[in-house]
């Protein structure tokens, strides 16, 4: 997602300032890399791995930052040539070094980023807040036999239900201020927590229950090695969960209560969903009866749903990242490969999600829409209805071969409305897929399978849940892999072994993450911009 107040898309060749190459210096290996630079008149300084093409929309950049209030400096060593440009990422200050190819060229982009500047000097303009306006809200059919689906996937009220579903969730897209003494709070450390059991751990840290001294709720925190995610080239996967997590909220995605940074690592403090797992369930039962997938497909429509009106592609569909809360309710977590600014006609190309639940368009090498959210969907849902995936081979060549050609099979048991939503949900030409159009979750409302549904008792949690965990208390873990449960949770110094860091070097790590801490105050958004301080550190294994 573009930081400054338009996004690359909307972006014309006849507002650039200034284009040319330069060399960047790297944030984290500090070496020199040619990027093509553009300054646009509106203050953006945009920075590219290759020139744009004529006459087609620009790509989206590698470097992204505002010029406006500007200060530039002139460096002869260790290059001839260096400048060195105060600005704006995001709402924070940083300072970039950039050296030309001559005294003529670095002349022109200073002239040209102290004219922008100046040109802007004093303003309040806040891009961040143009970007955060939402869009206007299409106008609902009330006699619709769908406008309950309509309102529960958008947020918004319908005639005859008044006050019952009245909460818009998309206002929670943007930042609002708290005024009370809870936001004024000190900063959330790890100290404001007692870690009770390790719920998960991987690649990049582990994942804790946890319960918060202040108040003794219980949250999972989940805590990332900084070093690993920078390592790993997952710093933009990392920011973007966070992003998501703060501005959207719905009764099925998980929640974000907190996010924070100690020295080393960032944390994400969570609900806690103890159900377990979808994956667990169904592993456990071999398949579900077409009433209980009904119950949690219509859930994770009206969440896919909703995350598509705020221009949201999921990209991570999988029985591993739909939990059940205390209630049987779905939970729908891990939000590292969501992909913003996607609306319908909007494509994307990264190849990123899970074999088995990959689309045929992305592994064609497509530019893909949020359509590959619905593929993920029909993917999860026959799980739960058939006991196995639709497409499946151990040899991964051949698993995108089925994928892309295999033909769909389907129990005898199988009711007709099922076997037809399965079949219009892995149509492998998205644009035939059903959720393909431009009303999206509104397509799939409308299938048959779904015609005894009623989409706002069900946004509003009225509709009893077909199976209820069986967990005996809040820090029940029984449904959580006793691998992990098991291990103590051992929070020490980190090894202080090898070189240590120069404060550059540390400088340029924090750098990435200095708009990540967040505090979610009774219902309403607080960012907490602060840059990371002396706090205790811990070696998370």
């Amino acid at each position: 997602m573009s930081m400054t107040s338009l996004s690359t898309k909307s972006r014309r060749q006849e507002d650039v300032v200034i284009e040319g190459w330069l060399h960047k210096k790297g944030e984290h290996i500090r070496n020199w890399r040619p990027r093509y630079f553009m300054i646009f008149n509106d203050g953006a300084l945009l920075g590219f791995r290759a020139k744009p093409k004529e006459g087609q929309p620009f790509p989206e950049p590698l470097n992204d930052f505002m010029i406006k209030d500007a200060a530039t400096m002139l460096f002869e060593k260790p290059r001839p040539n260096m400048f060195m440009v105060r600005c704006l990422q995001w709402t924070t200050v940083i300072e970039r070094t950039f050296y030309a190819e001559s005294a003529e060229v670095r002349q022109r982009w200073i002239h040209a980023i102290e004219s922008i500047s100046k040109k802007y000097k004093g303003t309040n303009a806040n891009p961040q807040e143009e970007l955060m306006e939402t869009n206007q809200q299409p106008k609902i059919d009330e006699d619709s036999e769908f406008a309950g689906a309509a309102h529960a996937i958008m947020g918004q009220p319908s005639s005859g239900h008044g006050d019952n579903c009245s909460i818009d969730f998309r206002a929670s897209m943007i930042s609002i201020a708290d005024t009370s003494e809870a936001a004024k709070r000190d900063k959330i450390t790890m100290e404001d927590f007692d870690f009770l059991k390790v719920l998960g751990k991987g690649t990049f840290g582990k994942v804790i229950l946890c319960k918060e001294k202040r108040t003794q709720k219980l949250y999972a925190i989940k805590i990332l090695k900084k070093d690993v995610i920078i390592a790993r080239e997952e710093v933009a996967h990392t920011l973007t969960e966070n992003r998501v997590l703060q501005r959207c909220k719905h009764p099925f995605l998980t929640e974000l209560k907190y996010s924070f940074q100690e020295q080393h690592y960032l944390c994400f403090v969570m609900q806690f969903a103890n159900g377990g797992e979808l994956f667990t369930h169904v592993r456990k039962c071999g398949t579900f009866s077409e009433p209980r997938a009904r119950f949690y497909g219509a859930e994770i429509v009206l969440a896919l749903g909703y995350l598509h009106r705020c221009d949201i592609v999921y990209r991570d569909m999988k029985l591993e990242n739909l939990l059940l809360d205390k209630d049987g309710h779905i939970k729908i977590a891990d939000f590292g490969l969501c992909k913003e600014e996607i609306s319908f006609g909007d494509k994307t190309s990264t190849f990123c999600g899970t074999p088995e639940y990959l689309a045929p368009e992305v592994l064609d090498d497509h530019d893909y829409g949020r359509c590959v959210d619905w593929w993920g969907v029909g993917v999860v849902m026959y799980e739960m209805m058939c006991g196995r995936l639709p497409f499946y081979s151990k040899d991964h060549n051949k698993l995108f071969e089925l994928i892309m050609a295999g033909d769909l099979r389907f129990p005898s048991k199988l009711s007709q409305e099922a076997r037809t939503l399965l079949t219009g949900l892995l149509v492998k030409d998205p644009t035939q897929r059903l959720g393909g159009g431009p009303e999206d979750a509104l397509e799939i409302c409308r299938a048959d399978f779904f015609r005894t549904v009623d989409w706002e008792a069900t946004y509003r949690k009225e509709i009893e849940p077909p199976y209820k965990p069986n967990v005996q208390s809040e820090t029940d873990t029984s449904y959580f892999d006793n691998e992990f449960t098991s291990q103590p949770v051992q929070l020490t110094p980190p090894s202080r072994s090898g070189a240590l860091a120069t404060v550059d070097e540390q400088e340029e790590m924090q750098s990435n993450f200095t708009q990540f801490s967040f505090h979610n105050v009774m219902g309403s958004i607080n960012r907490i911009h602060e840059a990371s301080e002396d706090n205790e550190d811990y070696d998370m294994g």
